[in-house]
């Protein structure tokens, strides 16, 4: 017999139609409520770096490239040019002030050398003859002047023999007057003769002053050449190593090329290259410090080189204390610079982080650890480990640290465990 069949009021594809119309908008507004708007991203928490907002001591140094060089070095450059003749060291050899390193040949020089020797002989020759010329001239204004002398004598005794016989009226009148002028005329005659004799002796005193003057530089200039004869033989300046030796036999050197040097093996500093947006903070005397073999040795800053090559400016450094044992010239170390004083701060550590927002925001965690939402801050003072926190964050957040590439600024991550 048939059996009537009840029809359900409720089957189950409604029952599961009904459940997803009203399940999913209620999942979609808890996500809306608990996680906020904005495109989110899910990444893995295991790749990424955490680090916690701080507060404490904070100092801002930053750290560069030292290299070990002699406290002292001296340059060897050629002084007179030539041609290399012998070489008597070696490079790394050990040297005392005023041994012999090479020699050099120039026969340009030697040439010189005797033109200006027979110069110098042509001129004292000239000086030798205008200095007789002149002593006979002088002689012979004397002998003159003696004449003269004599003819007046003479000539005064003539006059008054004239003088008394015109009184008895033995001798003309006429002739008396010309005795008379004659007297005069060799009196006129005398001084003139003194006269040139003394501008003829200044004349020749200035004259033999510029002779000698002349010869004089020229004697001078001679031994300069000469010396630099002897600086064709290149001698050590000072005591020490001569660590680097360009020259071989044979070869040409001009004048002022570099041949070498010679460190001074009383003690090594250090230089070092720096950017040149750190310039205007750094000064002669300020403090710096090195750890070498796991100690560490405080340094000073000695000098601060002006010039900016290439976006980098350089600087030397000397040891406050001992010197590290042990240390090479040409060995490279991380030095700390310090750039200022050791003051209370809100810091986080540095990363990656900064290169892609340039320091301006990021990723900050929520309470529950699962959520990093992007926020604006603002960063200061920045050391080899941490940069100052001045608005943004507070002491005990968390930021992720890690590159943020591959987030494409989105607005909050989900962290998957």
């Amino acid at each position: 017999m048939d059996r009537r069949i009840e029809k359900r009021r409720w089957p189950p594809k409604r029952i599961a139609l009904l459940a997803v119309l009203t399940v999913g908008p209620a999942v979609m507004l808890w996500g809306i409520l608990t996680q906020g708007t904005g495109r989110a991203l899910r990444v893995n928490a295991e790749r990424l770096r955490i680090s916690t907002v701080e507060r404490g001591p904070f100092r801002e140094f930053v750290s560069v490239l030292g290299t070990v060089i002699p406290i002292r070095t001296h340059y060897l450059d050629v002084i007179e040019g030539g041609r290399i003749e012998a070489v008597y060291r070696d490079a790394g050899s050990l040297v005392e002030a005023g041994d012999e390193i090479l020699k050099l040949t120039n026969t340009n020089l030697l040439l010189d050398i005797m033109v200006r020797e027979a110069e110098l002989v042509q001129q004292s020759n000239n000086l030798r003859n205008t200095q007789i010329v002149m002593e006979q001239n002088r002689l012979q204004m004397q002998r003159e002047i003696l004449e003269i002398n004599h003819e007046i004598s003479v000539q005064r005794r003539a006059k008054e023999r004239c003088a008394a016989l015109a009184e008895e009226n033995l001798v003309s009148r006429e002739e008396h007057e010309a005795a008379h002028e004659t007297l005069r005329y060799l009196l006129e005659k005398r001084a003139l003769a003194l006269a040139t004799q003394r501008q003829d002796s200044l004349f020749r005193a200035e004259q033999i002053q510029q002779l000698q003057g002349s010869l004089a530089r020229m004697e001078s200039n001679l031994a300069l050449v000469r010396r630099n004869l002897e600086n064709l033989v290149v001698r050590a300046p000072v005591s020490g190593q001569l660590t680097a030796l360009h020259a071989e036999i044979g070869q040409s050197k001009s004048r002022g090329e570099r041949l070498g040097q010679i460190d001074v093996l009383e003690g090594f500093k250090l230089r070092a290259s720096v950017g040149e947006h750190y310039i205007t903070r750094i000064t002669e005397g300020q403090p710096a410090s090195l750890t070498f073999e796991n100690e560490t040795y405080p340094l000073l800053i000695d000098k601060v080189y002006p010039e900016v090559i290439q976006g980098r400016f350089e600087l030397d450094l000397h040891f406050a204390e001992a010197e590290p044992p042990g240390v090479r010239r040409g060995q490279t170390l991380h030095v700390r610079l310090e750039l200022g004083e050791l003051t209370e701060a809100t810091y986080v550590a540095n990363g990656n982080y900064q290169q892609e927002t340039g320091g301006r925001w990021v990723y900050a965690l929520d309470a529950s650890g699962r959520v990093a939402r992007r926020r604006e801050v603002s960063l200061g003072r920045q050391n080899t480990r941490y940069c100052e926190v001045l608005a943004g964050l507070e002491p005990g957040e968390r930021i992720i640290t890690s590159s943020y590439r591959g987030f494409n600024e989105a607005d909050r991550l989900i962290l998957n465990p």
